[in-house]
């Protein structure tokens, strides 16, 4: 019986390595397949649309997980429906997009004020910003522009709250005063603004866009966010006037900004582009990919994943580094080649990862293990299925995003004066670990190179060493 007992165990542990998601990634069908599986399983967590959420919540994932998070996800079921042509997600998508603009049509519902930040807005706006540049269908009622005024809407928010009282300019991280961070001075909240604008100059044509777009990028180099190599580090605080950064590099700060910079290099044609998309994707392939020698070319989370300390902001990261490397890719083809090269390594160990749960489908934080790490969530399903479905843009024919010149950019409305004071403090309460998106003032997160874990480390936490332990210690039982 003891010795059954023992193969039952390796047995299972052998199953959770071999019933990944079968994927070829050269293979179109083999994609939009694997694509379709982790979409279903990251749909499996959205349940804020039952007739008893409350009307503030639809469209939202529960807490732990803050507001932001539902826009990028909802932004990834539109590229999900553009690179694959399946409307199952299309009804809930636009319901979720639309239960959230707030009273004034800008990604700003009271319910969320006490923790609402820059860049939690721009995630909702980069989400409709791509329904308007591939064409999602516009909700039954709506105007024909309701995409594009939105985004616009969020960016004519934004623009006023460019803060030269410290720092020499830039965006603040959280919108309201009275929350905590509003000091801060970060890399995504300005890459955020920098995207837009950068997006929105391609789609209508419109200079002040363009403008507004360099004008960022430039504040960000001044003040050394971004660095002459191109790493981009995660903010400062506007109490010391930007002198001093927290040099934590995150996946999703230089993934906002090379989108812009590719839609940026294809409007304009101007080498600067060119040489800044180019520079920021030879930084990215530095600081997020192959973390060891066995995992060549595989993402990773270099500044939480090594240490086991992502918390649920962190673990969606690498779904906009590949999104928006791929995007990129589209709008500047000079750079497909490498971007195919890492995203397809990155995708193949990404499903590899997703053998967790009852179903065997789950998707894992740590792709580079060979296997399910035991880490499951909204996160880990969205970062898979964008890696994934990203490769879709890199082979055969790619959806390009749309543009039409010449529509008008509204007026930066004269009310909307710096600093604002929340109407109401309602929402989640501003608590997330340092590092975060919505939550206290990030600090100094351990580095890539701080408590660096070691290739043995790596390869006694392999699951592959785990059955082989397993095999020796049954052996030695007997």
């Amino acid at each position: 019986m003891k010795s059954l007992l023992g193969i039952a165990a390796i047995a299972a542990a052998v199953l959770q390595l071999t019933a990944a998601i079968n994927l070829d990634v050269n293979n179109t069908d083999s994609v939009k397949a694997a694509a379709r599986t982790i979409a279903y399983g990251l749909q499996s967590f959205y349940r804020n649309n039952e007739t008893s959420t409350a009307v503030t919540a639809v469209g939202t994932f529960p807490e732990p997980l803050y507001w932001w998070e539902a826009g990028a996800v909802w932004g990834g079921m539109v590229d999900y429906w553009a690179y694959t042509n399946d409307t199952s997600y299309n009804a809930v998508t636009s319901q979720a997009m639309m239960a959230q603009v707030g009273p004034d049509m800008n990604y700003m519902p009271p319910a969320y004020f006490s923790s609402l930040g820059n860049d939690d807005q721009a995630f909702w706006c980069l989400a409709v910003l791509s329904a308007q540049e591939y064409g999602f269908p516009v909700p039954q009622g709506q105007k024909s522009t309701v995409w594009l005024d939105l985004a616009e809407a969020v960016w004519n928010t934004q623009v006023p709250r460019w803060d030269t009282t410290s720092c020499g300019g830039g965006l603040k991280w959280q919108i309201f005063e009275a929350n905590k961070g509003y000091s801060y001075k970060n890399s995504i909240s300005n890459g955020g603004l920098f995207q837009i604008s950068a997006r929105l100059a391609r789609y209508t044509g419109n200079q002040t866009y363009v403008e507004w777009a360099e004008k960022t990028w430039d504040w960000m180099s001044a003040i050394g966010l971004i660095s002459p190599n191109y790493e981009v580090y995660d903010g400062s605080d506007s109490t010391i006037n930007c002198t001093q950064l927290d040099h934590t590099t995150w996946t999703y700060n230089p993934a906002m900004l090379i989108y812009g910079t590719a839609m940026l290099a294809n409007y304009t044609n101007q080498q600067v582009w060119k040489d800044r998309t180019e520079g920021l994707l030879t930084s990215i392939e530095k600081s997020f990919f192959s973390p060891y020698q066995n995992a060549t070319s595989i993402m990773y989370e270099a500044a939480c994943e090594p240490y086991n300390t992502c918390d649920n902001d962190q673990y969606s990261f690498k779904a906009y580094l590949a999104r928006w490397m791929a995007k990129a890719a589209v709008v500047y083809p000079s750079i497909t080649d490498n971007v195919r090269k890492y995203l397809s390594a990155s995708a193949q160990a990404a499903a590899g990862a997703c053998t967790g749960g009852d179903n065997k489908q789950a998707c894992g934080q740590k792709w580079y293990v060979g296997g399910y790490d035991g880490v499951t969530g909204v996160g880990q399903e969205l970062s898979a299925m964008e890696t994934i479905q990203s490769l879709l843009l890199l082979n055969g024919n790619p959806p390009v995003p749309q543009h039409e010149a010449n529509v008008t950019v509204r007026n930066v409305p004269v009310t909307s004066e710096f600093p604002l004071v929340p109407m109401v403090t309602r929402g989640p309460n501003s608590a997330s670990p340092p590092g975060s998106v919505s939550g206290g003032v990030p600090s100094s997160s351990p580095s890539a190179g701080a408590n660096s874990r070691s290739r043995a480390l790596f390869l006694a936490c392999s699951p592959w060493t785990i059955v082989i332990v397993g095999v020796l210690g049954i052996l030695l039982w007997h």
